[in-house]
């Protein structure tokens, strides 16, 4: 009988692990230290690009594994592609401009093994009330969204400012699920094997 392939989850993504892990199959973390550099303005072909050059540098080293990798970035009209902030002015900068306003968030996902490479992305709309200044400021200044695409995580304290989303929910967190299990499923991979 062959022995269940292993799972890697290049990141170090606590929510990325939260929702790997919800799927009750066992994987380990390895984050990949590839160059992230690149001039690409589709936010779209970003995340695909990225998620794949962290695949492909995690997948070097275990060839016998699956390996996940993923990106996510927050898209904002007239503003670009915004991803971690840089400082706490910088997250300031990006909540004053996504407040009341539809942003898009991408997140590109490629599983990789020794027989095939697949890569996809999913969007998803997310939209902000219209955020005073007051709580825009209290907001920065508690430094949950300092690590954040976007400066926000919708599963945690931004989430008072999200009229509704449309589209993946789990997606916005990092990890958009359902297509991965997908793949993983056609991989042979068993799910919930070890839940109680």
């Amino acid at each position: 009988m062959k022995a269940p392939q292993k799972i890697v989850l290049a990141s170090a993504s606590p929510r990325r692990k939260e929702i790997l892990g919800s799927l009750g199959v066992d994987f380990t973390v390895c984050v990949s230290d590839a160059d992230e550099n690149s001039d690409i303005s589709d936010p779209e072909a970003l995340v695909r690009f990225l998620s794949l050059k962290k695949a492909e540098n995690v997948i070097k080293k275990h060839p016998d594994a699956i390996v996940i990798g993923a990106d996510t970035i927050v898209y904002l009209e007239g503003e670009g592609i915004m991803g971690k902030p840089k400082n706490a002015s910088d997250a300031h900068r990006m909540i004053s401009a996504l407040s009341g306003r539809v942003n898009e968030v991408y997140t590109g996902v490629t599983v990789a093994d020794a027989d095939k490479t697949e890569t996809f992305a999913v969007k998803t709309l997310v939209s902000f009330k219209k955020l005073t200044e007051d709580e825009i400021q209290e907001y920065v200044a508690k430094e949950e969204c300092l690590d954040k695409a976007g400066s926000y995580a919708i599963q945690g304290m931004a989430c008072v400012f999200i009229d509704r989303i449309e589209g993946d929910y789990f997606n916005v967190v990092g990890l958009p699920v359902s297509p991965l299990y997908d793949i993983l499923k056609k991989k042979g991979v068993k799910f919930w094997a070890h839940t109680t």
